[in-house]
């Protein structure tokens, strides 16, 4: 594939008088076909006709070289469905393409791997409808273990948040911390905020293989410094698949490193860039360390801590060269 175009495979012709979505619910999708399918089929499943909701669904297919497209095209038979090639590969590049795509003000972000209950996209549309300065929105995140395997003792809390869950409680909560933003995987913008920011930063994020991140902190800092809100809603409840490989600690490891670098990048984002991130990063990885043998007969804790000392060494390793060569970014 040459072109570096998105381009949008044909669909039925839309009616003129079709009614416009009022909200947009966008998929973004890189060789998951395992999983794509059941995670449209729960959109199509939305209860909003029940509730007079338009909406529509966007697939984003990000250089996938499996099944995806046959995946989609069995379901385009139903108009709110649409398929878009985007051949550049970058989860934020994928979501600013569905977001240029979409017809409504309000977006809304499912994994490619991701099941969303039947409310969920009514329950966010309610919510940007009941408050005007809502920019940020996203659900409760329950884990789907694969089949055969369960939780690991050396797994924590803190960790499972890698792999994506996400429970603040059972009542919504304005959030005004960055470190508590919603995960990407449940996650809702308003497009006039997302436009204003210029979109999401293709900096941030997952790249193919590499597990960049740290891009919805970074926006829920943005739209907390311009006076706009961000919120938890337990209602727009979403489950997520644990892929097998995801299972063991080799992945929490790598995880880790790229954690680091993309904390390294976002500090470069924020002004805070330079020497001082040499004495943040040797201060918090010996912290890391000190508590991974305070809690050395706590396998969750302990492997937990050895995880964030070890994200310090992918953080020095980062800031180091961007120190000597600030013009080639390292988690390319």
């Amino acid at each position: 594939m040459t072109d570096s175009s998105p381009s949008i495979s044909p669909t039925p012709p839309t009616s003129p008088t079709s009614p416009t979505p009022q909200i947009s619910a966008i998929i973004c999708t890189h060789n998951r076909d395992q999983y794509l399918g059941a995670a449209i089929d729960t959109l199509l499943a939305q209860d909003c006709p029940q509730y007079n909701l338009e909406y529509e669904i966007i697939v984003v297919d990000n250089g996938s070289t499996d099944r995806t497209k046959a995946i989609v095209d069995q379901r385009l038979a139903d108009p709110r469905l649409r398929y878009i090639w985007e051949p550049i590969l970058g989860l934020s590049t994928a979501r600013n393409t569905g977001a240029n795509a979409a017809k409504a003000e309000i977006l809304a972000y499912l994994d490619d791997d991701a099941e969303a209950t039947p409310h969920w996209l009514r329950t966010l549309y309610q919510a940007y409808q009941a408050n005007d300065r809502l920019a940020i929105a996203g659900g409760r995140v329950t884990l789907i273990w694969p089949e055969g395997i369960t939780p690991p003792p050396w797994l924590s809390d803190n960790l499972a948040g890698n792999l994506g869950a996400y429970d603040l409680g059972d009542r919504p909560l304005h959030i005004t911390q960055p470190g508590l933003t919603p995960r990407g995987l449940n996650y809702s913008l308003r497009r006039s905020f997302l436009d204003a920011i210029g979109g999401f930063d293709p900096n941030l994020g997952r790249v193919g293989k590499n597990l960049l991140s740290n891009e919805e902190l970074f926006m829920t800092e943005k739209a907390l410094a311009a006076d706009w809100q961000v919120m938890y809603l337990p209602e727009a409840l979403v489950a997520h698949n644990v892929a097998p490989e995801r299972t063991v600690r080799s992945w929490f490891l790598r995880r880790g490193w790229w954690q680091g670098i993309s904390e390294c990048y976002r500090e470069q984002l924020a002004g805070r860039a330079g020497w001082p991130q040499i004495g943040r990063g040797l201060e918090r990885m010996a912290r890391g360390l000190h508590n991974s043998l305070r809690y050395w007969k706590k396998p969750d804790r302990r492997f937990d801590s050895w995880v964030y000392a070890y994200s310090q060494i992918g953080y020095l390793r980062a800031t180091i060269i961007n120190l000597f060569s600030p013009n080639n970014f390292h988690g390319k």
